[in-house]
C-alpha cells in the first residue's frame, strides 16, 4: 500500500525511486521538505505538493516515490 500524507508532514524521496531513476547524487537524494498540499488522484495514491526549500526540486510529487522522514532511522526530526 502507499503511504498517505497530511499537511505538515517532513517527506523525502524513497530509496526505492531513487535507485530506479539512478539518483545517488546531486540534491534530490537528500532533500527534506514539508507537505503543503495533498490532492488525491485515486484511493490509494495522491500527488502531493511539498516545500522544498529549493526552487531546483519538484513542487508535485506522486505519493508513491515520497517516505515519511519520521521512517529513517538515522535522520533528525
Amino acid at each position: 500500500m502507499t503511504n498517505t500524507f497530511v499537511i505538515g508532514d517532513r517527506v523525502a524521496y524513497s530509496r526505492n525511486f531513487l535507485r530506479s531513476t539512478g539518483q545517488y547524487s546531486g540534491a534530490i537524494p537528500f532533500a527534506r521538505g514539508r507537505v503543503v498540499g495533498v490532492k488525491p488522484v485515486s484511493k490509494t495514491l495522491q500527488v502531493v505538493e511539498i516545500d522544498w526549500g529549493e526552487p531546483d526540486i519538484p513542487e508535485r510529487v506522486l505519493s508513491a516515490n515520497l517516505v515519511l522522514v519520521s521512517e529513517f532511522p538515522f535522520e533528525d526530526r
